[in-house]
């Protein structure tokens, strides 16, 4: 189980990780993918600022979580992915949803619960550090 996890965080922390260095590089075609559109230059530095932030982030953490077999550095994708969670759920609900809305909310929620579950199967401290 702790082996399942562990690669699950390292694969989705690749993923995302990739994802965010296409906002960086390709925000334009990154962001049509997720129904986003800039508004001109300030509308760039959004998706390659925020966006990018997010996703090398959560990625990040993953990847160097599941690397260092430390469980705390998967708190911080399972906050964010929460929180995107969150405001997709508030969305649905004072919005509306269309069909194809709730495959971003089935990879939030799978990322938060392999990330918890990752979390507490792994040590909350670096392995090899002595204390």
């Amino acid at each position: 189980m702790r082996f399942v996890l562990t690669a699950l965080a390292m694969i989705g922390g690749i993923v995302f990780t990739l994802i965010g260095l296409g906002f960086f590089f390709q925000p334009e075609s990154t962001g049509a993918s997720f129904a986003l559109l800039p508004d001109g230059i300030p509308g760039l530095a959004v998706m390659r600022a925020d966006m990018t932030a997010f996703f090398v982030v959560g990625g990040g953490c993953m990847i160097w979580g599941a690397w260092k077999r430390n469980g705390e550095l998967l708190l911080v994708p399972a906050a964010l992915f929460g929180i995107a969670f969150t405001g997709r759920l508030v969305t649905a609900v004072v919005d509306g949803a269309t069909p194809q809305f709730w495959l971003p909310m089935i990879v939030e929620g799978a990322t938060v619960v392999v990330t918890l579950l990752a979390s507490r199967h792994l040590p909350h401290e670096a392995v090899g550090e002595g204390h």
